[in-house]
């Protein structure tokens, strides 16, 4: 199994100019490909492929303005072009948005493989580096590993970060008889069956005051000064803090569920749709659901456990947990109510997170159909991309 591992990088200052020019290099080739494939298509109708890029590629070497390519590593500049024959193949597949040119001041990256750096006695050579990276070791790398990809990272604030990809076996956890259902909220990240309640911490709440004070102090500097480029990467960091926080947090909570549990039952939320809502769509984005349900799906996979999404028309708020009856309405204001037939006070989050083990463990068993009993999935509705109706088909 594949597994990245992340450190934190400070290059020499000889290392730091090969590296910015590298990523520099990197950027141009691909805004180019990316403008000659966009032209080709929408003046001629032709798709351009990898093979022509790399061609093209070729030629951009030999012209004179462009002689800083040979510089570098040619490696990086290949994986760009690759990176973007990805894009593209996503975006015809209908998985995924047109391909942005890359920006300067969002940093940069570039990815060697085997054939442009060196690996030896735990250390890291570059092609045209003349030293190993200082790479500042918080975690060892297993001692069979090799790294077979590394990609050097620079963000936004001036960090490096580098990330080696080694193909190691992962030891599954003990198992366990303990099952859980997640209910997951704003003011409340996720409500668990067993009546346990993460508060969400909000960071981006939390450094708001202070990224608003940078952010004002630099719309007030000069366009193309160096007090606003100075000013720009006091922004970056704070933007950085909230992102590090948050992913810590996330990370720590996301091990702890997966050690503890052997299946873990969420909803299958449809995210991009939540956020178009713009009173909640700041809160939304903070609580970070989407990074939360793709940390626990790796990491399920990597040490043998279960997660199972449910359906997202799955009533879980609106279904007693008692007897099953469905409430008609239930408003986000209501956080408590009493079941009109078997009269049983529910904590809106407790009950539905209940809802959604009793469901998750319904389709591991047996596959039964988890929508409500009303709604059949034979004869529904849905929208097309046009905006029409058309019936499911069977």
């Amino acid at each position: 199994m594949q597994k990245a591992y992340r450190y934190r990088v400070y290059p020499t200052s000889e290392q730091e100019t090969l590296l910015r020019k590298t990523m520099g290099c990197a950027r141009l080739v691909y805004n180019r490909a990316l403008a000659a494939r966009t032209e080709g298509w929408y003046e001629r109708q032709e798709r351009i492929d990898y093979a022509n890029t790399s061609a093209m590629l070729t030629q951009w070497k030999k012209q004179e303005e462009l002689q800083f390519l040979n510089e570098v590593s040619c490696v990086p500049l290949q994986q760009g072009l690759r990176h973007l024959q990805k894009a593209f193949a996503s975006f015809w597949a209908g998985t995924a948005k047109y391909p942005n040119f890359k920006k300067k001041h969002n940093g940069g990256s570039a990815e060697f493989t085997k054939s442009a750096f060196k690996w030896k006695d735990g250390q890291v050579w570059l092609a045209k580096c003349a030293e190993a990276l200082p790479i500042r070791w918080s975690r060892q790398l297993p001692s069979w590993c090799e790294p077979s990809t590394i990609t050097v990272k620079l963000d936004a604030s001036g960090r490096f970060h580098v990330s080696l990809l080694v193909d190691t076996a992962i030891e599954p956890l003990p198992k366990t008889n303990k099952s859980i259902g997640m209910d997951m909220g704003i003011t409340s990240l996720i409500t668990t069956s067993n009546g346990d309640k993460i508060v969400n911490p909000k960071h981006f709440k939390r450094l708001r005051t202070k990224l608003r004070r940078v952010q004002k102090a630099l719309s007030r500097k000069q366009k193309g000064s160096n007090n606003r480029q100075k000013q720009r990467l006091k922004v970056a960091k704070v933007h950085g803090q909230i992102t590090d926080s948050r992913k810590d947090f996330l990370h720590k909570l996301t091990t702890q569920l997966v050690r503890e549990n052997q299946t873990i039952v969420v909803e299958d939320l449809a995210l991009q749709n939540m956020v178009r809502n713009h009173k909640h769509s700041g809160s939304i984005s903070d609580a970070s659901w989407g990074e939360l349900i793709r940390q626990l799906a790796y990491k399920c996979e990597w040490y043998g456990r279960e997660l199972i999404k449910i359906d997202r028309w799955f009533p879980s708020s609106k279904r007693c947990g008692s007897c099953g009856h469905i409430m008609d309405k239930m408003p986000l204001n209501i956080r408590e109510w009493n079941c009109p037939k078997c009269r049983i006070n529910h904590d809106r989050d407790i009950n539905a997170s209940k809802n959604i083990l009793a469901a998750g463990l319904a389709v591991a068993v047996c596959g039964a159909n988890i929508r409500p009993n009303d709604q059949k999935e034979e004869g529904r509705l849905r929208k097309t991309r046009e905006g029409k109706k058309q019936k499911l088909k069977s």
